[in-house]
């Protein structure tokens, strides 16, 4: 029997990419999967994939950034299916703008919000549950610019990736005594639908060499099933053939640039 076999597993962003993946190969172990997300007709379509293949989707819209829909989100699923056992954090926005210069207040406030904020707000309302039966699983997927800053990912985004690795250490030094394992998982490029919101949009030859959304699912996976004695920490996974970013960058660091202002000056 699969480790993971009826197991609650929550997870968000799981209308496309890697939330989508995540939450189709934790269904395909066995788990009851929660698909959470702003958007229901995608989270239809991937629920709608799992049943096919024979698996369990409930569909729960929300929003991360909003701290007490998340608190509503934990409290119905443990009514209608039981408390959460894994949580996979995923869900995440990036800033148009890469340039701190040049990054407004708000972009940085929601960026924040959804990146790190909504992790917390969501980590911390499954924890009663978890600690008072002594097991959980906290997976957050973080990224590589949360320990190799740059204008591609831009200051807010790779500020709120590094706290959230920052809080899932946390809860390793706070809680694993107690049952709860939290680990990291920091993709380099992935060739999701966040892409295309970047100042360069790379092209589907770039985008061949990037991971796909199941190779980052396959590490979450990992995690999750592993025996309740082990916990992965961290894990960074990139593609094996790295690109030339050299020009992404450049775009990136001029995005968002004032009127007049032109790249160089």
């Amino acid at each position: 029997m699969s480790a993971l076999q009826n197991k609650v597993c929550l997870v968000t962003g799981a209308g496309s990419g890697i939330g989508a993946a995540t939450a189709v190969a934790l269904a395909a172990e066995g788990a009851v999967t929660v698909l959470v997300g702003r958007r229901r007709a995608l989270l239809d379509d991937v629920a709608a994939t799992i049943a096919a293949a024979g698996g369990t989707a409930h569909v729960e819209p929300a929003a991360v950034d909003d701290p007490a829909q998340m608190t509503a989100l934990v409290d119905g699923v443990r009514e209608r299916m039981g408390p959460v056992d894994v949580l996979v954090n995923v869900a995440g926005v990036s800033s148009k703008v890469r340039n701190a210069q040049w990054l407004s207040d708000d972009e940085w406030d929601h960026v924040l919000r959804v990146n790190l904020s909504g992790v917390f707000a969501l980590t911390r309302a499954v924890l009663p549950d978890m600690l008072a039966r002594g097991a959980g699983t906290v997976i957050t997927v973080s990224s590589i610019a949360a320990v190799r800053p740059s204008p591609l990912s831009g200051p807010a985004y790779g500020a709120a990736k590094a706290g959230v690795a920052n809080f899932m250490d946390y809860l390793n030094a706070t809680y694993r005594g107690d049952g709860i394992r939290a680990t990291t998982i920091l993709p380099g490029e992935v060739d999701t639908p966040i892409l295309d919101n970047r100042p360069k949009v790379p092209s589907e030859r770039e985008r061949a060499t990037m991971l796909l959304p199941e190779d980052v699912a396959a590490a979450v996976l990992l995690a999750a099933s592993l025996p309740q004695r082990a916990v992965i920490e961290e894990l960074l996974i990139n593609p094996t053939h790295q690109r030339d970013l050299s020009d992404d960058v450049e775009t990136a660091r001029w995005a968002g640039a004032p009127e007049g202002r032109v790249s160089g000056r």
